[in-house]
């Protein structure tokens, strides 16, 4: 047995191996020592290997979605190995092969999955200049495929998607990048080789060539797309048919959002890890876990075809004015069909999945009469991706029993009337219960035995049953079968023959029935790719009605997008901040324009800088993902990009300080940020010292003024910047405003013109409870600090009297920098240092 467990092993050597012992899943050696410490399992020992003895933990085969579960969350992979020999007629140890591989990328069992996040594999390779990168949801067949030219974009896509499993060739060049991660896999580098993966993808969507996809050009990406396909291959061990297509990365089709961007505003996940007090947690009121993870993937990708968002709005405003509720509560009743499909198209499917399917489609005719009369083009185009299937429907309704039980392993799924030759054999093993009380009624009278029973147990079969005072009366045709303690138990040749019958018929009738639940995968097989649309379109019509209930509930209101370069409203709300507040919260109007397209934003901290920056960015984005917005008149621009450096946080594993992460996050937005990006700048340089600092703030904010031009709401502590507006065009100033009273400070959360006054940062320190010994001390280092009048005013006049041609940004030096670059002043004769002088003086002028 442990040269066959040793053997299956060595074809798994980096996963756990659950080999099927009895009743057990057994681990042995290394991994039994590794489960037991990931599951808290016992680890115990059986038998010797090298004189030692050998480990061995296990689990309940009867449990084993728990554990695989739980270590599935942990990143491992497990290859799950069974008996498929018979044991009656093994010579030696039965016959095991690994039936199934379980990894967190390629898993559909319900039980394994989070039903409201999309469950990726993904594959990277290539280097710095040119990764490419493919993404798999196995429980949708949803497979793309993108290119990336540097580390902050891939970054920024391996933080959106999130995959459960990243595959990389053993010579990535760029493995810090993803050490960090969990589920990390590495691979051999042939699965990358792009002409073998070219081969593999046309063979499996039995195509020719792959310029019909659009990516043909993709040489690195179609790499990692054939080492998904053909990782998914090693795992399933079965055909892929839900697998049909591969899509390219439309990169220029949505709003880019970096890891830091998405990290920041909080979209589907708070700054803590948790999921609590997000923009999602906020707006997921989908009626089904498939409308739920097309949410996140619409936060997580905010389009900018205003074609499709027009389309989305109009749906949204048709429900709102009508009942949306009915919608709601059909979708509710359709539930997750989506990961249905994948598991029929593995043939993993349960029983309960076929029923949940055929109410689906018992529903579909219902909603097609409740869409129809809307007359919206897009929920028209939801209607007719959704479809009937009358045929299908009425397949299921006459195959599958109204609650099945959830394995097919003991029969009693096939309705009876749905196959002749299933139901005579039924009637014939469940007919016993006549049959034993007529010979029971029999065996009476001709014995004279009054308490004569004719019974049958799974153990022990047919028997008739006698109390031992009666035992002397049996006749001599009984042949005693078991004796109790009160009463012994017989057959007889008649009932012996009649067990034979019924067990035999038994085991035909679960066989037959086996036979014909695979027969329904073969009847759903055809109508697939249909049906995988239908969820597609269905899970689109839960996200819009979930947004049309939320603009109703948290009263939202209708953007107007246009291509101009304006993002303005009135009445401005943080949505999370709002729905977490007890009193009411205090909106703000916003106006960014042509004219004014940098915000210089001061005031007290806590006074509300950093949540109005991050409700224009989720105001902004609500409005790309076709919602409507908490802002009244609000007019949206184009936007490319969102760009945010908010908070302090640190990066130790990769050696970063505070300010490094502060100052790598601000050049990501300097080198990329456009004339159509969002800019949220909050407390640049604070992490050096307040020259440094200060000098850093301004001489960012001239550029993105002047350089950029991008939308930017910039708040600072720097009163200096304030005079920003007086030197550049196009910046404003705003300040969150705030009432002091005596030692105290109320926060008015109200965003006003001009520069606010002070920073109040005494009172917010006496607020947060700093003791009063340092807030005195504190008061009095400020009076000496504020009657030094030398330095910070020194700094501005400086700043003021410097003549804005000054501040140019360009990397090229001009003629007179590159003449002054190459002097050596001790090299240099009289004579020839005057004749520079006057050719320098010409370069100056000129």
């Amino acid at each position: 047995m442990m040269r066959q467990y040793l053997a299956i092993k060595a074809q798994h050597p980096n996963i756990l191996l659950f080999y099927r012992m009895g009743d057990f899943y057994e681990l042995f050696f290394e991994d039994a020592k590794r489960a037991a410490q990931l599951l808290d399992i016992s680890l115990t020992a059986r038998g010797k290997s090298g004189g030692d003895p050998i480990p061995m933990a296990g689990v309940p085969y009867h449990a084993v979605e728990s554990y695989l579960a739980r270590l599935v969350k942990m990143g491992e992979s497990v290859a799950i190995c069974e008996q498929v020999g018979d044991p009656a007629t093994s010579k030696g140890p039965v016959e095991r092969q690994v039936q199934r591989i379980v990894t967190p990328g390629t898993v559909t069992d319900e039980a394994l999955l989070e039903e409201r996040r999309d469950n990726v594999l993904a594959a990277v390779c290539g280097h710095s200049m040119h990764y490419g990168l493919a993404t798999l949801d196995i429980t949708s067949g949803r497979f793309l495929v993108g290119e990336y030219h540097s580390d902050e974009e891939l970054l920024a896509e391996l933080q959106r998607i999130n995959p459960a499993e990243l595959l990389y060739p053993e010579g990535f060049s760029s493995l810090a990048l993803i050490e960090q991660r969990k589920g990390i896999r590495r691979r051999p580098d042939w699965e990358f080789d792009a002409e073998t993966a070219a081969g593999q993808l046309n063979e499996q969507f039995q195509t020719k060539e792959l310029n019909g996809f659009g990516v043909a050009s993709f040489s690195k990406g179609l790499g990692a797309a054939g080492c998904v396909l053909q990782y998914v291959k090693d795992t399933q061990r079965t055909a892929l048919p839900h697998i049909r297509r591969i899509q390219p990365e439309q990169k220029d089709s949505r709003i880019q959002l970096d890891a830091a961007t998405r990290r920041n505003l909080e979209l589907t996940h708070n700054l803590s890890g948790g999921t609590d007090n997000t923009l999602f947690s906020v707006l997921d009121t989908t009626a089904t876990a498939m409308g739920s993870r097309q949410l996140q993937r619409y936060l997580h990708a905010p389009v900018t075809d205003s074609h499709e968002l027009e389309l989305r709005q109009d749906a949204i405003e048709v429900l709102v004015a009508a009942d949306y509720q009915a919608v709601t509560d059909l979708l509710k009743q359709i539930g997750d069909i989506e990961r249905i499909m994948a598991r029929l198209a593995l043939r993993s499917a349960r029983p309960r999945d076929f029923a949940r399917l055929r109410n689906a489609l018992n529903l579909l005719p219902e909603l097609q009469s409740i869409l129809g009369p809307f007359n919206n083009t897009l929920l028209d185009q939801i209607t007719q991706s959704a479809g009937t299937y009358p045929d299908l429907q009425e397949l299921l309704n006459d195959a599958i029993v109204e609650n099945p039980p959830v394995v097919i392993r003991d029969g009693g799924v096939i309705k009876p009337g749905y196959r002749a030759e299933l139901d005579e054999l039924r009637d014939l093993s469940q007919g016993a219960t006549d049959f034993l009380a007529q010979m029971e009624q029999r065996e009476r009278e001709r014995t004279g035995i009054a308490t004569l029973k004719v019974g049958y147990n799974r153990v022990h079969g047919f028997f008739i049953e006698i109390s031992r005072a009666a035992s002397a009366q049996a006749p001599a045709d009984y042949i005693r079968r078991q004796t109790l303690k009160n009463t012994e138990r017989y057959i007889t040749p008649e009932l012996k023959e009649h067990e034979d019958k019924v067990l035999t018929s038994q085991s035909r009738a679960l066989a037959l029935e086996k036979q014909l639940y695979d027969g329904l995968f073969d009847a759903v097989l055809p109508q697939l790719n249909n049906l995988i649309d239908s969820a597609a379109a269905l899970a689109k019509l839960d996200v819009i009605q979930c947004l049309a209930e939320r603009a109703d509930t948290l009263e939202l209101y209708r953007p107007t997008l246009t291509h101009g370069q304006a993002i303005h409203y009135r009445e401005g709300r943080h949505l999370v901040v709002e729905q977490v507040l007890d009193e009411p919260f205090i909106a703000n109007p916003l106006q960014l324009d042509s004219d004014n397209r940098m915000l210089i934003i001061t005031g007290p901290n806590m006074g509300g800088k950093s949540t109005y920056m991050r409700q224009t960015a989720l105001i902004v984005l609500m409005a790309y993902i076709g919602s409507f917005v908490p802002a009244q008149d609000a007019v949206i621009g184009k936007v490319d990009r969102i760009f945010t450096r908010i908070g302090a946080s640190d990066d130790l594993a990769s050696g970063r300080s505070t300010f490094m992460v502060e100052m790598t996050e601000t050049a990501n937005i300097l080198h990329n940020a456009t004339a159509h990006s969002l800019v949220l700048m909050d407390e640049i340089g604070r992490g050096t010292s307040t020259y440094d600092g200060l000098s850093l703030a301004w001489a960012c904010a001239c550029y993105l003024a002047s350089q950029t031009q991008a939308y930017t709401l910039f708040a600072t502590h720097y009163f200096e910047l304030t005079q920003l507006p007086q030197l550049q065009e196009g910046v404003t100033n705003v300040h969150l405003d705030a009432v002091e009273h005596e030692d105290t400070i109320r926060f008015m959360h109200t965003v006003e013109s001009g520069a606010a006054s002070k920073s109040y940062g005494l009172q917010v320190a006496q607020l947060a409870g700093v003791p009063k010994p340092v807030i005195q001390a504190a008061r009095k280092k400020l009076a000496e600090l504020e009657s030094i009048k030398g330095n910070a005013a020194n700094f501005t006049d400086t700043i003021s009297a410097t003549a804005q041609t000054e501040l140019v940004f360009n990397d090229v030096p001009g003629p007179l920098q590159s003449a002054m670059d190459k002097i050596n002043p001790d090299e240099l004769s009289p004579r020839e240092a005057l004749d520079l002088i006057y050719t320098l003086k010409r370069l100056s002028q000129s």
